[in-house]
C-alpha cells in the first residue's frame, strides 16, 4: 500500500513542479519535509497538494480521505513533517475509511 500511496504523492508533486519556478527536490521524496521551517510548501500551497493526494488516494483506492483534517493538525508530530510520515497517517486513514464503510 506504500508503495501506491508514495506513487500518488509523486504524481501530484511532479503537477505542482509544473507550475512552479523551484522546483521541488524529488531525488529523495520519502524524506523530503512538506511544511514547516524546512518545508517546500507554504500553507496555502500546502493545501493544494493536499487536495491533489486527496483526489488521487480517491481514484487509487475508492475512499475519500481528509488530509487537511483537525486530526493531522494537531498531532504531537506533524505528518507534513516528511513524505514518510505522510504515508503512514494515510494508511492510518484509509485503514480507518475501511473499517467505517
Amino acid at each position: 500500500m506504500a508503495d501506491r500511496i508514495l506513487a500518488i504523492i509523486a504524481a501530484a508533486i511532479d503537477e505542482i513542479n509544473k507550475t512552479r519556478e523551484e522546483q521541488i527536490p524529488t531525488s529523495n521524496v520519502l524524506d523530503l519535509c512538506l511544511y514547516g521551517d524546512a518545508g517546500v510548501f507554504e500553507s496555502m500551497h500546502l493545501v493544494a497538494f493536499l487536495s491533489l493526494i486527496e483526489e488521487g488516494l480517491e481514484d487509487e483506492f475508492g475512499a475519500e480521505v481528509s488530509l487537511a483534517s483537525e486530526k493531522a493538525v494537531s498531532r504531537r508530530v506533524s505528518p507534513f513533517s516528511s513524505v514518510s510520515r505522510l504515508i503512514g497517517f494515510i494508511e492510518e486513514e484509509l485503514q480507518l475509511a475501511s473499517v467505517q464503510s
